[in-house]
């Protein structure tokens, strides 16, 4: 072999390192957590990338805590409790990216000074059940089209937090047509 730290399987498969240089790295520069070698992402621009996706979830779950409170009309117990939903799976990102924030040696920012400022998504009450309903739409929309410029960003630089915005992406498609659908519901097309 000409290069001592690929190994051959049976399979002839090769391995990009050998057991002994695995462990070798893994005993370097231990303080720094998942961030090793092999990480060929810019840790502090990610960081900076996850605040605002931070952000744009703890909107998400604020406006649509208050519109499952605030919403009324004849068809609002069954909106508000998706609109209920919806906050709870954002919150769930929410927690999600504050994690991955953290693996990579950085401090969630849970400031509320800002956080709008800091957010992809606005946050927008709106003064009926549509409006609502169109408000979340809309924020939908921005969250689906930023996470996807961020999977193209991460692509194969940053794999785990990829994956992750990959997960979050497939609920907020979800949420989407979920406010597409309550859209139609609200104010059928005219014939």
């Amino acid at each position: 072999m000409n290069n001592p730290s690929i190994v051959k399987t049976e399979a002839s498969e090769p391995f990009l390192s050998d057991v002994k240089t695995l462990r070798a790295r893994a005993r370097m520069h231990i303080e720094q957590g998942v961030v090793s070698k092999t990480y060929v992402g810019d840790v502090a621009r990610t960081i900076d990338i996850l605040q605002t996706v931070l952000a744009t979830e703890l909107v998400c779950v604020l406006r649509y805590t208050q519109h499952s409170i605030a919403a009324t009309g004849l068809a609002s117990e069954s909106v508000k409790s998706e609109f209920a939903q919806h906050a709870t799976e954002e919150q769930e990102h929410a927690m999600a990216v504050a994690e991955r924030i953290n693996q990579l040696g950085g401090q969630p920012n849970f400031d509320p000074n800002g956080l709008a400022s800091r957010s992809a998504s606005e946050y927008a009450t709106g003064a009926d059940l549509t409006a609502m309903i169109r408000e979340n739409l809309i924020a939908e929309r921005i969250a689906v089209d930023h996470y996807r410029e961020l999977i193209r960003f991460f692509g194969d630089n940053d794999p785990t937090t990829r994956v992750m915005i990959e997960s979050i992406l497939a609920v907020e498609e979800e949420h989407a047509s979920d406010m597409q659908d309550l859209l139609a519901m609200q104010a059928p097309a005219k014939r």
